[in-house]
């Protein structure tokens, strides 16, 4: 077992509250034990109606974590909903300012591409407390990625992949949940990356869903300004009675021949439990053959 010893990590609700109290003392108790110093500025007493707390409180968890000297990572409890509301109460040049390595994914992306769009700082789409340190059995895969990433100087992700195409590329690597990029076009929290790879992932979302915001960003000008597009995971949707062969590989046939970008699948990432860490803002290099494809990252905050 790796241990960190006085790496203080700040856990923050944004978005959601945690559905099981006896979970998040369990989490806690667990990065204990490997040496961590946990500061919870979560408060289950406080939910506030889906929220892990009143908008006010929650942007009050934000600012107290990024200002806590003994803290270097903010990690967020869980994703769900709530970032939205309080993009406009977000100081990011404070968060950026605080040297904090701000940790989460899904609904967190919000939060994300905010810091990338107002500051140029990197963020990390990685774990969640929820629940990637409070189930019962952690997943090795997804703690390592996380800690091998965060103490740096660079990190490696490699995935076996069919039918990508053959490709050596480097830019700025970013991205994130898909509805929630889309939901942020033409807002001041939009980064805008020229030459960029592009990483996305979504739960629940049917082929046609996804297909329709892909091409959201496709007609809003995003993805002809990037080298490559790289899908992570899209699963826990039901197709319907008619689609008579439209399916996620239709879908994504369909995507591959309209965009004027490669479009690579296989990126162990989104909302599974085997989950690659990456740096949201670091330089990048994607190699791709026929067989699978290995992703460099450097040029990011680290421990």
């Amino acid at each position: 077992m790796n241990h960190f010893p006085e790496i203080g990590i700040a856990i923050v609700a944004p978005g959601g509250y945690a559905p099981d109290d006896a979970a998040v003392a369990r989490g806690i108790a667990r990065l204990e034990e490997r040496g961590c110093l946990v500061h919870n500025y979560y408060e289950a007493d406080k939910k506030f109606q889906r929220f892990g707390g009143t908008d006010i409180a929650r942007v009050e968890q934000l600012n107290a974590a990024a200002s806590d000297p003994q803290v270097q990572i903010v990690m967020a409890l869980r994703g769900s909903y709530g970032i939205s509301r309080i993009l406009p109460d977000i100081d990011f040049d404070a968060m950026a300012a605080s040297g904090k390595l701000f940790v989460g994914y899904s609904d967190f992306t919000a939060f994300q591409m905010g810091l990338l769009a107002k500051t140029g700082v990197s963020s990390f789409a990685g774990p969640m407390f929820c629940d990637d340190f409070t189930r019962d059995e952690p997943v090795d895969f997804t703690l390592d990625q996380f800690w091998n990433c965060l103490r740096g100087p660079g990190h490696r992700v490699q995935a076996r992949a069919e039918n990508n195409p053959v490709l050596d590329i480097e830019g700025q690597l970013w991205g994130g949940n898909l509805a929630m990029l889309t939901h942020l076009l033409g807002s001041p929290w939009f980064p805008e990356i020229d030459g960029g790879i592009l990483f996305l992932e979504d739960v629940g979302e049917h082929p046609y869903r996804i297909e329709r915001m892909m091409l959201q960003l496709l007609h809003a000008g995003v993805l002809e300004r990037q080298s490559a597009v790289l899908l992570g995971d899209f699963s826990q949707y039901r197709l319907g009675l008619l689609e008579n062969g439209y399916d996620f590989d239709a879908m994504l046939g369909y995507l591959r021949e309209r965009l004027p970008v490669p479009i690579l699948t296989g990126l162990p990432f989104g909302h599974i439990r085997a989950r690659a860490t990456l740096p949201c803002g670091a330089r990048a290099r994607l190699i791709s053959d026929q067989e699978g494809f290995e992703l460099t990252m450097s040029g990011y905050r680290t421990l």
